[in-house]
């Protein structure tokens, strides 16, 4: 299946959009979430196909602020899952080496009752 981009950019209060893998294939949209439907729109009305009939990715050209954000948030994200491996693994030690729940829990700020739940969740596994 052919694979284009819609490539955007703000301009004033309208996306701009434009088609680098199709010479003078470009369109507009007022919001963000229209931007795929008016570039499969000029895509398909250009080569005369059905507007489903290929990918298209959506690349708009993001201010560095909101870079910035999704740089952070994917890095929190990643922080995340770490801590989450690092409390199962502290829960499986604590409880082996015969700490209680309530205990655990405290050592770890959590409740005992995410403590039993981890450790049903990693006993299952």
């Amino acid at each position: 299946m052919t694979r284009f981009t819609a490539v955007c950019t703000r301009s004033g209060n309208w996306w701009a959009i434009s088609i680098p893998e199709i010479k003078g294939v470009h369109s507009q949209a007022r919001r963000l979430d229209q931007v795929e439907a008016m570039a499969r729109e000029a895509i398909a009305l250009m080569l005369d196909v059905a507007p489903d009939s290929f990918e298209l990715e959506v690349s708009p050209q993001l201010p560095p602020k909101v870079s910035h954000a999704l740089v952070a948030r994917r890095a929190a994200r990643e922080a995340d899952l770490a801590a989450e491996r690092a409390t199962a693994e502290a829960v499986r030690e604590l409880l082996a080496d015969g700490y209680t729940v309530r205990d655990a829990g405290r050592m770890l700020g959590i409740s005992p009752q995410r403590v039993s739940q981890i450790a049903q969740a990693t006993a299952a596994a």
